[in-house]
């Protein structure tokens, strides 16, 4: 009997479970498992393919919706679903360096899974721990370290960007500080740095770092120098008032061009390279030629001239004074006449000296080129440029820092992100070098290299973009790696 009401029990329950279903069946579903498939177009997608589809499509939409509700946005839900599951607590082992005459080297880790690992998913951290093993300098070691902040930016909700794996070598050959460094024309192993004490230190950072020249000959700091187009000469200015060119192969100096003034920012013309533009403390443009040493033409601005870039056509330079002004000059690449066209006044009450002018012939949110402005007091503004309008400025963003001591530049990031946004790096007060995001009003940083023992100065990437070299106040130069991740791999 007791048998039976248990069988009776287990019908009912069977009915109910039917019943159920029944009413939970969704009609959608069913119309997608039932919709007629055609053998000629794709014989394989079949009913259980939709129905993953389908669930999995279904599944998002109520995950993005709960964490709109728990007022995160699109931005947190990603980063959710991107972060580091298998590494988050793993520790990362350091990497010795090798001494060297000329600088110091530090060969690529051998793989492991770890470092699979974290080449498979998008880091957001700066370098690996990193130590300089020099017996004769135990003091180097405070400084060649490369901290990880993946932790600090990640509870900041920032976003996956530039990563690094660490120094790729060190140059401190200079006792005195860097005050710019810059890699050969698409080159992505040449580098020359100049350094207050007059000298041009010129190497290379292939997979044995070495010094291939020394250039002695300015008395005082040396402001600002370019390469040649085929990387044969380097045409550099000073507080000496003097403008010289060196021949890279021989380490001599081949021309000295005397001014009256300190000779501040120096570009060769990208397309006619017998054109030297140099700016100066007499509020002068002055246009050398690069065979004779003769001035064919000038302009004269409101005040000194600080910084300067060429186009890529090189009919307009653009240039910074010293009151924070940035102005548009035609140049005719023929015979190098000179003519003003716009002038973008800063902002800010206080004046300050515009440390870097960059220009880039393409960026994917303004969709056209761009120029990056930095001053002294840590004004950071991005513009787009009107080519058809001789260089019209328009500012789309801005970012303030805090004011600066030195002399600091900064620059673009390749363009790696797939995000919306404009990256750059630039050095800083606090010995570290910072990566923002100039369109965001919050959280701007995405990134911080730590390594340097005093303020960073110089910034530059090489043609490659796999390379980033940084120098400081304490004159040291620090090449770093940067990681190969999936974005950039397609690249």
């Amino acid at each position: 009997m007791e048998e039976q009401r248990n069988a009776e029990a287990e019908e009912q329950e069977k009915e109910k479970n039917k019943n159920n279903k029944k009413r939970n069946a969704d009609p959608e579903l069913f119309s997608y498992l039932l919709q007629p498939v055609s053998a000629e177009r794709d014989p394989e997608y079949i009913g259980v393919r939709r129905l993953l589809l389908y669930r999995k499509a279904e599944a998002g939409v109520f995950r993005r919706r709960e964490w709109r509700c728990n007022g995160k946005g699109y931005v947190a839900y990603r980063n959710y679903i991107c972060r580091q599951r298998n590494c988050e607590s793993s520790r990362v082992s350091s990497l010795q360096g090798t001494p060297g005459n000329s600088g110091r080297w530090f060969p690529p880790p051998t793989p492991t899974p770890l470092s699979r690992c974290l080449s498979e998913v998008d880091s957001w951290s700066s370098g690996r721990d990193l130590q300089s093993v020099n017996p004769l300098s135990n003091h180097r070691a405070s400084f060649a370290s490369s901290v990880s902040d993946s932790d600090y930016l990640r509870h900041r909700g920032v976003e996956p960007a530039y990563s690094f794996v660490g120094m790729h070598c060190i140059f401190d050959q200079c006792k005195t500080s860097v005050t710019i460094l810059k890699f050969g024309h698409m080159s992505s192993d040449l580098l020359a740095y100049g350094a207050s004490d007059g000298t041009l230190i010129v190497c290379t950072v292939s997979e044995k770092p070495s010094v291939i020249k020394q250039l002695v000959g300015h008395s005082k700091d040396v402001t600002d120098f370019d390469f040649s187009s085929n990387n044969q000469y380097i045409a550099s200015s000073s507080l000496d008032k003097t403008v010289r060119v060196w021949e890279i192969e021989k380490g001599i100096c081949i021309r000295v061009i005397y001014g009256v003034s300190s000779q501040l920012c120096i570009r060769f013309h990208p397309v006619n390279n017998n054109f030297l533009s140099v700016g100066n403390a007499n509020k002068e443009i002055n246009v050398f030629n690069f065979s004779t040493g003769r001035v064919i033409n000038k302009t004269v601005f409101d005040s000194e001239v600080t910084s300067m870039d060429n186009d890529h056509t090189g009919n307009l330079i653009f240039c910074g004074d010293g009151q924070g002004c940035i102005y548009s000059v035609n140049m005719n690449s023929r015979t190098g006449m000179l003519s003003r066209s716009h002038r973008h006044r800063s902002g800010s009450k206080n004046k300050s000296p515009v440390s870097t002018v960059q220009y880039r012939s393409f960026s994917l949110l303004a969709g056209g080129p761009v120029l990056l402005a930095c001053t002294q007091d840590g004004n950071l503004s991005f513009f787009s440029v009107a080519l058809e309008v001789q260089g019209y400025l328009t500012l789309r963003c801005a970012l303030k820092l805090a004011p600066r001591m030195h002399n600091i530049q900064a620059s673009f990031c390749p363009l790696i992100s797939l995000e919306k946004g404009e990256f750059i790096v630039t050095g800083s007060e606090d010995s570290n070098v910072y990566f923002y995001d100039l369109t965001k009003p919050r959280h701007t940083c995405v990134n911080k290299l730590q390594g340097h023992r005093s303020p960073v100065i110089g910034i530059a990437w090489n043609y490659g973009e796999n390379l980033l070299a940084s120098s400081d106040s304490y004159g040291t130069v620090i090449v770093w790696k940067r990681a190969r991740t999936n974005q950039n791999k397609n690249l």
